[in-house]
């Protein structure tokens, strides 16, 4: 999903990238590759939660170096600078990125019917990561009325045009649980965004 150009419903829709998804044959963005057949995506043998019923996978393609992608991918710190819809973050560990490391960060989310407009306080733990290949992270997602469970997997795929970056994600909760086609929407629209910003990020630094 292409969120709406208002600022609201913009950030609405970017603001939930550890939440929900289907494995559904949505239509790419402009620079995204569609989604492919249903495998889901693995980092050291680890994918997302198969029982989850908010999940959502996509691709881009993005014409940049390997190393370059990887950094701005796992430079937590410095998400703010690319991503709007990233608010903080902030590493608990020392070190570059790595299994057992966590980090916290926030995100808007707007009111919906199930919720009030809230400010969700993420925390991620690595759980498997491949240096330049992929990254498995999980966590709860917390804010007023609100908790979302997640598992995000993203691969790094050099090509002889640059990186494909896969990524796949699942949410679970009461809350998402309750009204799954909203949630999976939320969840598109905002890991297509991640995407497109870290395409257009990558892209302009080269």
């Amino acid at each position: 999903m292409t969120p709406p150009r208002s600022t609201g419903s913009r950030v609405a829709l970017r603001a939930l990238p550890l939440v929900v998804g289907l494995l559904s044959a949505a239509v790419a963005p402009a620079g995204a590759v569609a989604p492919g057949p249903v495998t889901s995506l693995t980092c050291a043998g680890k994918g997302v939660d198969p029982h989850a019923q908010v999940r959502y996978r996509t691709e881009t393609l993005i014409h940049a170096p390997l190393r370059a992608v990887w950094r701005l991918q796992t430079d937590v710190e410095r998400w703010p600078s690319w991503q709007p819809s990233v608010t903080a973050a902030e590493r608990l560990g020392h070190g570059p990125l790595r299994a057992g490391w966590a980090f916290r960060w926030s995100t808007p989310v707007p009111p919906n019917p199930a919720t009030p407009a809230t400010e969700l306080e993420i925390t991620s733990t690595v759980g498997q990561l491949r240096h330049h290949s992929c990254v498995r992270w999980t966590g709860p997602a917390v804010g007023e009325g609100l908790r979302i469970d997640g598992v995000h997997v993203w691969t790094f795929t050099a090509t002889g045009d640059g990186v494909r970056v896969s990524t796949e994600e699942t949410h679970s909760g009461a809350q998402v649980d309750a009204n799954v086609p909203a949630a999976s929407e939320l969840l598109r629209g905002s890991l297509e965004a991640w995407l497109r910003d870290l395409k257009a990020a990558a892209e302009a630094r080269g």
